[in-house]
């Protein structure tokens, strides 16, 4: 049996990804952490109360202890990282908003992934999910991004993302974490 920890697991696409978990593994156990900010809503989850392989935990991804004691007690094993902070016009009004959580708490998450771990990295998986942003503005007449591309993020919020990416590498690189990490656009 896995553990997979979904993180944004409230939100609009996160609620999704939970659901469909859920409904098409219930030999793993699927815990959604949230926040539940703006943009959490767990109304859009009722139809898994009651599910045995479904657990809902309110966190704050940013609190380090919480994030350790989360792995620790409910043996994670998969993280698929959704929760962020994403609207590109809040991040202009509050840019220490979007690097706590897009920064901070991703560094957090990456932390305990690796501490509860301890190198043993065998069917160990930290999923991040990102965005085009951190490729800047593609024209119409522009090639495509790729992965290779160069990042250019041009607002607070693909900055911050852009920041967390580097993190993830980072782990992967430094010490060997499995990572894989998208960059989804919408």
């Amino acid at each position: 049996m896995r553990h997979i920890l979904i993180t944004g697991g409230a939100g609009f696409i996160g609620s999704h990804v939970v659901r469909l978990f859920v409904n098409q593994y219930p030999g793993d156990q699927i815990i959604n952490l949230d926040k539940l900010t703006y943009a959490g809503n767990l109304s859009n989850l009722r139809d898994l109360e009651g599910k045995t392989n479904y657990r809902f935990v309110k966190a704050d991804i940013c609190d380090l202890d919480a994030m350790q004691a989360i792995f620790e007690t409910l043996k994670i094993d998969s993280v698929i990282h959704l929760a962020a902070e994403s609207h590109v016009d809040r991040s202009i009004a509050d840019p220490f908003s979007f690097a706590r959580t897009n920064v901070m708490g991703t560094l957090s998450l990456l932390q305990a992934a690796r501490e509860a771990w301890r190198g043993r990295y065998d069917g160990k998986l930290f999923y991040h999910v990102s965005t085009d942003e951190v490729y800047g503005a593609l024209g119409f007449d522009d090639a495509r991004f790729t992965e290779e591309s160069r990042y250019d993020p041009h607002s607070p919020y693909s900055a911050s993302k852009a920041s967390s990416d580097h993190f993830v590498r980072a782990y992967h690189d430094t010490y060997g974490l499995p990572v894989v990490i998208s960059n989804c656009s919408n």
